[in-house]
């Protein structure tokens, strides 16, 4: 980690180094053109500061914003890049810039390109003044968006936890308990209610005669809305018939055919042939038992 540090540390030094000759390069080309369209020897040597410092603000604006402030910050040192290019290679081209020999306003022997050119170097400084600004306003304002990373860490390892099927823990799951359905009679209306034994054949044998039911009154039948009650309805049920062990068995053995060892678990199998944890285990325990494994 130290040494990741210093590592860092002498690129930015060396960055710092080389950023800090060009300037010195650039330095000497802008203020010669400075003072070609008008500038005193103060201003002049001020010049070459308000067209590459404003390349440096934006560079520092551009690693700070983000989204379109940080394009606005590209374009700005894009802007000012090739500016500064074209002065530094008009500086090249007109040797009397260099003795400060040239006429004041004449930076090119062409009228339209010395008008354009002109405009380009007077410019620079009322931009760097709108730019700068602006740059250093939506700098101050920049709020650096939360780090998510604990948020996803915490995610996944709350869904690795549900994941974890219980057919690995230590202790067994109990079996799911069937709901036992009892079909209730409907209520019949008031009245009697008739005997409805039916007639007996007649043996050799006397057989016991039953004793008529005596009537007696019942419940009205209640107007209220009933819950459903009774037999499921076959949409309700299970499309997946009951497999008996022998079929679940050639199923995981056909599913987990090209399986390597470490991926043979119980949680795996349970999820491959949708069955309950207990059949689950039993099923791993045969296969690894098959491979010649250790069983858990």
């Amino acid at each position: 980690m130290n040494l990741h540090r210093k590592g860092r540390a002498a690129l930015v030094l060396a960055l710092v180094v080389v950023v800090a000759m060009a300037f010195r390069v650039s330095w000497n080309a802008l203020r010669d053109i400075a003072g070609a369209i008008g500038a005193d020897d103060t201003a002049a040597m001020l010049y070459p500061f308000v067209v590459d410092g404003l390349m440096a603000l934006a560079l520092i604006a551009t690693l700070v914003l983000a989204g379109r402030d940080r394009t606005f910050a590209l374009r700005v040192l894009a802007a000012y890049t090739i500016a500064s290019l074209v002065l530094n290679y008009v500086h090249g081209l007109v040797p009397e810039l260099h003795g400060r020999s040239v006429d004041w306003g004449r930076l090119a022997d062409w009228d339209p390109a010395n008008w354009v050119l002109v405009l380009l170097a007077t410019s620079l400084p009322v931009g760097s003044i709108y730019f700068g600004s602006d740059l250093v306003a939506k700098v101050l304002h920049h709020r650096p968006t939360p780090n998510a990373a604990p948020t996803a860490n915490a995610e996944e390892s709350t869904e690795t936890m549900r994941n974890r099927s219980s057919s690995d823990l230590a202790v067994s799951t109990p079996a799911p308990i069937t709901p036992n359905m009892t079909v209730l009679p409907r209520p019949v209306a008031v009245g009697f209610l008739k005997s409805t034994v039916p007639a007996k054949p007649v043996h050799s044998i006397e057989q016991p005669t039953t004793a008529p039911i005596e009537p007696r009154a019942v419940a009205a039948e209640s107007t209220r809305p009933r819950r459903a009650t009774g037999r499921v309805p076959d949409v309700a049920r299970s499309p997946r018939p009951k497999r008996t062990a022998d079929e679940l068995l050639a199923e995981a053995r056909k599913a987990t055919a090209d399986w390597p060892d470490a991926r043979l678990t119980a949680e795996g199998i349970r999820r491959e042939v949708r069955t309950s944890p207990a059949n689950a285990r039993t099923l791993r325990d045969t296969l690894r038992a098959e491979r010649g494994l250790q069983v858990v």
